[in-house]
């Protein structure tokens, strides 16, 4: 097998540029959020009864009828008692909880959140409550406001003292709230819960109005499935959505497509060729759906179509979410084009704050998982002979038992050579590199996050020191990324994504595999790697 300086190898660079901009302007509620309207409880019609009890186990048989969101305290509702004649036959559902609380301290609201029930308390009005001087209070009093982080009062909140839960109450319409503190308390500290918020534990330190803003919980915030149309919680989906942690996707392979398989259910992943450029991995979603040219899952990045190769070069650092789309439900948004799953990528954007910096580093090897055992060249000849007589005895063989004894005992390898040629092109393993680099930052007009990366991968050809040529497989890939959010308004927003792949490959004109398939079907015994370099050839600068 000889090769040619001038035909064998190729260089060549190939360029794809993603480009989005887009306006989005925003009115009312986040996108996907689950949002009750005031038609939500009149919507719901239920056939229920309720037997005398306390209340709080009548508010989960209603909870468990309705399938509605709904918050409460239970430890304030177990105070009150209901009636048993209480029947309802396909009755809506703001008519059963407005007859079950009938007569009751306790009133509902619907929120963005879902449906918060809570104790009405009638010493709390409008007005921020006036300070009252604790020397006029028989038992101290503590009285305040709870918003969330928008503001927004917060009905249904639970305000108890550590370590005397017998003592608490809970927040009104408007958020307010008053608590009698009794007197054999010396340092009483305020606990504010409630369902999807973080727990606020708050020192009175004498203070008679104490206010609290709570913050969403961030083991619910990280429960937030990317679908079609935005952001939604996963209990609240209907449809087959399956999310992964970026973080998993971290492996050490500069190809994104090699860490899918195993990570989700119903995903089929392999991976033909380990070569660099060639790995991509196929995958299915649910198998195939669809028949013709397109079995593939649609692939979006940021809401662009994109090929599997675009996928595979994606760095894990710059991965927010990643979901996968499985059945019609999820997927009816994207019509037939999804018919196969739908891959729904979005990239990291730039939060309030200061400039962040994150780099990392990473060196790994990469070794064929097995070698084909094959036969040394005598072994060779003499089944090359065996096959013949097999076949026909009076055929004459294809190699003389003087070739052979003369290979076995190495004489003269120029004229009976014994080449494995696996062993002179291939070695054990390479090694690949990968680099990135991120920075995001920015203030309450613009925010940013700019990334990038370069990803080394090099192949398992030998590369003999005597030739002027590098005959291996080495690509070398970039990926700049740029995500820009500016305000323009306080409803409408700038969002900028762009983002550039580079591929510089450098290999065999034919390939690895084709040239793998040369190696495995060249004759060890027909001719040897080269030839020694002699009087008419001593100005070439390669064997």
């Amino acid at each position: 097998m000889v090769f040619s300086s001038n035909q064998t190898f190729i260089e060549f660079m190939r360029l794809t540029v993603t480009t989005t901009i887009c306006i989005i302007a925003v009115t009312g509620s986040l996108l996907g959020a689950p949002v009750l309207s005031g038609q939500d409880l009149k919507k719901t019609r239920m056939t229920i009864s309720f037997d005398e009890g306390r209340l709080d186990q009548a508010l989960n048989h209603f909870v468990e009828a309705s399938h509605l969101p709904i918050a409460f305290n239970p430890a304030e509702m177990q105070r009150y008692n209901v009636p048993a004649d209480l029947r309802f036959e396909d009755e809506r559902a703001n008519i059963v909880l407005e007859k079950l609380l009938d007569n009751l301290p306790v009133t509902y609201r619907e929120t963005q959140s879902g449906i918060m029930i809570f104790v009405q308390h009638p010493r709390t009005s409008d007005a921020e409550p006036a300070p009252v001087s604790r020397s006029t209070l028989q038992t101290p009093e503590v009285r305040g406001t709870i918003t969330d982080s928008t503001g927004f009062p917060m009905p249904g909140v639970s305000v108890t003292l550590k370590n005397r839960t017998s003592v608490g109450t809970s927040t009104d319409l408007n958020g307010k709230y008053i608590l009698e503190i009794p007197a054999d308390i010396q340092s009483p500290v305020l606990v504010f819960s409630i369902l999807g918020f973080e727990t606020q534990e708050v020192p009175v330190k004498g203070r008679e109005v104490v206010n609290v803003v709570i913050v969403e919980s961030s083991a619910q915030l990280e429960d937030v499935v990317v679908v079609a149309f935005g952001k939604q919680k996963r209990t609240d989906m209907v449809g087959a959505v399956t999310s992964v942690n970026p973080s998993e996707l971290k492996v050490p392979s500069s190809n994104l497509t090699t860490a899918l398989a195993g990570r989700m259910a119903g995903m089929i992943a392999y991976q033909r060729s380990g070569e660099p450029g060639e790995d991509n991995a196929d995958f299915f979603i649910r198998g195939v759906t669809t028949f013709g040219y397109k079995v593939d899952p649609l692939i979006l990045i940021d809401n662009v179509e994109v090929s599997t190769t675009e996928l595979a070069r994606i760095q894990p650092d710059d991965i927010a979410s990643f979901s996968i789309m499985k059945d019609a439900t999820a997927t009816a948004l994207y019509g037939a084009r999804g018919a196969n799953g739908v891959i729904l990528v979005t990239t990291k954007e730039g939060v309030e704050g200061k400039a962040k910096i994150s780099f990392r580093l990473e060196n790994s090897l990469s070794t064929p998982t097995r070698n084909v055992d094959l036969a040394d060249p005598v072994t060779y000849m003499e089944l090359h002979n065996e096959a013949i007589r097999t076949r026909n005895p009076d055929a004459p063989l294809m190699y003389s038992q003087s070739k052979i004894e003369n290979t076995r005992n190495g004489v003269d390898p120029i004229v009976f050579p014994a080449t494995d040629w696996r062993k002179a092109l291939f070695k054990d393993y390479s090694m690949n590199q990968r680099f990135n680099l991120n920075v995001s930052g920015g203030g309450k007009v613009a925010r940013y996050y700019v990334a990038g990366s370069m990803n080394r991968d090099n192949g398992v050809l030998k590369v003999d020191g005597r030739n002027n040529f590098n005959n291996n497989i080495s690509l070398t890939s970039y990926t700049l990324r740029s995500n820009v959010n500016v305000n323009l308004g306080k409803l409408t927003e700038l969002v900028v994504r762009l983002n550039g792949n580079f591929d510089d490959y450098t290999g065999p004109i034919e390939g690895g595999k084709e040239t793998y398939n040369m190696v495995m079907r060249t004759n060890p015994v027909l001719f040897p790697a080269y030839y020694p370099i002699d009087e008419d050839h001593s100005y070439l600068r390669h064997i």
